[in-house]
């Protein structure tokens, strides 16, 4: 079926997001910095954020569990920015390319009052007819609900819509869904795939 709209994830795609960006200016040596992701400032952790845990609430339940380690917690949240990394620029130049064809989405995992400083410092967020996030939301990937919320406010039909993430467990949703699916990894193999789906792109 012909592609009528396209949906972008955001951190993994478009922006380079990883905690050691911060926490190797942190840490003297990686194993430490390791530990302390694996076991205190966890992927799960990082979710219950992403899913509308306001940051000082985060920051305080954690530093009751592990007080030694209260001033590296304290940082994931006064220096969240220093775990941006850079713009993926292939992928955004993608976007300003399809944006010209279809209307773009967005459906990411992220905390709201973080991805408000984000938006800020990025033009292309504009370019989006509507974007869903799960710190709004209180849902997140790779949960069905969060992408029903973007089906139905949006109007799209997942099977005339192209899904794009870094998640192998998001893109597992979105095909149960109905969903075509790009699990990203490159720009440029997401270009090839894009233009074998015939999406236009010049």
């Amino acid at each position: 079926m012909a592609i009528e709209a396209i949906v972008f994830d955001f951190g993994g795609v478009l922006i380079d997001w990883n905690p050691r960006y911060l926490y190797k200016k942190i840490f003297q040596n990686e194993q430490e910095m390791e530990y302390f992701l694996s076991n205190v400032c966890t992927t799960e952790w990082n979710s219950s954020l992403d899913k509308g845990k306001p940051f000082k609430q985060g920051v305080a339940e954690l530093i009751k569990i592990y007080p030694h380690y209260a001033q590296e917690i304290m940082v994931y949240d006064t220096r969240w920015e220093e775990m941006c990394g850079s713009v993926i620029q292939g992928s955004v130049d993608i976007l300003r390319c399809v944006s010209r064809y279809y209307p773009v989405y967005g459906l990411t995992n992220w905390s709201a009052e973080k991805f408000e400083i984000t938006f800020k410092k990025n033009d292309f967020f504009k370019i989006f007819k509507g974007i869903v996030i799960s710190g709004v939301e209180k849902e997140k990937k790779p949960e069905p609900r969060i992408f029903n919320i973007l089906i139905d406010r949006y109007n799209l039909n997942p099977k005339t819509t192209v899904f794009i993430d870094d998640s192998p467990a998001n893109i597992e949703t979105a095909k149960k869904l109905g969903f075509q699916t790009i699990h990203f990894q490159t720009p440029e193999l997401l270009k090839q795939e894009l233009l074998a789906k015939n999406v236009r792109l010049s």
